[in-house]
């Protein structure tokens, strides 16, 4: 009965938290995204050394523990060059260019699934390569990818846990704020996890709806 009664009176605060996750989430994922397309056309597209450099970013970004990369950025680099950021600005640069590592991958394989007839028949019509790939590639690869896509949104979720590190108030943080003057840490963390769950299974409800409506008919059969 005593665990209810932490939960109710926690409850409150704990949703607070939801905003701030959630502006995590997204704000990383946008800005994860215009880079991510970018430079998902570069590794196709682009010359020997852009593919190069963007593979270097990808395999920082990708090889680097999240944690180590807030931690990274946000004691180090920020402080070097004098940005001083909030907790909660620094954190949505370093999920964003995470993310944007894992999206250019996930948009390069729907750009190469889409083959070179795509291309060669844009050209065909008297477009330029690169009015072909903004105006005809780019668009396609970008609505079969959603697929994939959509995993970023979980992934995302769980790496906004971590950001308590460097103190931004989302949902753990705030658990563990009331677990440690509460000294229930189970009924807390439980909470915290049927909110993550939530979120989660809700986000991935909506861009399967998404992925319904811009299905491109008979690309998938």
């Amino acid at each position: 009965m005593e665990n209810f009664i932490v939960i109710y009176q926690a409850l409150p605060f704990l949703l607070q938290g939801i905003i701030t996750t959630l502006g995590l989430v997204l704000s990383a994922l946008f800005l994860g995204f215009i880079i991510g397309v970018p430079f998902s056309v570069g590794q196709v597209y682009g010359s020997f050394w852009i593919k190069k450099l963007i593979g270097i970013y990808i395999w920082f970004f990708r090889g680097l523990p999240i944690l180590v990369l807030l931690f990274l950025f946000y004691y180090g680099l920020f402080n070097i060059i004098g940005l001083n950021l909030s907790a909660f600005l620094a954190a949505i640069l370093v999920l964003g260019l995470r993310s944007s590592a894992y999206q250019a991958q996930i948009f390069r394989g729907s750009i190469q699934s889409l083959g070179q007839g795509q291309m060669l028949a844009a050209q065909s019509l008297g477009m330029s390569k690169w009015k072909a790939i903004w105006n005809i590639i780019v668009p396609q690869a970008l609505r079969i990818s959603i697929p994939g896509w959509s995993n970023e949104y979980p992934a995302m979720l769980t790496e906004s846990a971590v950001t308590y590190a460097i103190g931004v108030m989302e949902v753990l943080t705030r658990g563990n704020f009331i677990a440690s003057r509460t000294y229930r840490p189970m009924p807390i963390y439980l909470t915290c996890a049927i909110i993550f769950l939530i979120l989660s299974y809700s986000g991935m409800k909506i861009l399967h709806v998404l992925e319904t409506k811009v299905r491109i008919p008979g690309f998938e059969e």
